[in-house]
């Protein structure tokens, strides 16, 4: 299924998530996305990502992979 500008494209979470400290654990990137007003797909999306510390934007993506 093809995914618009908003909900769980790779680019609307990584500008949520733009300009977080790394490394960062699940719950700093939520914190960082409610604080940068993700819409709730987003902040669904990170609370089913695995509980651990993410190196780089990279790292996010692979942890967005896996929740999805």
């Amino acid at each position: 299924m093809a995914r618009g500008v908003g909900g769980h494209s790779p680019s609307n979470i990584a500008r949520h998530l733009s300009g977080i400290d790394f490394p960062a654990n699940r719950d700093d990137l939520l914190q960082h996305a409610q604080m940068h007003e993700a819409d709730d797909d987003v902040l669904d999306l990170i609370q089913h990502m695995p509980q651990r510390d993410y190196g780089s934007m990279a790292d996010v993506m692979k942890g967005v992979g896996e929740a999805e």
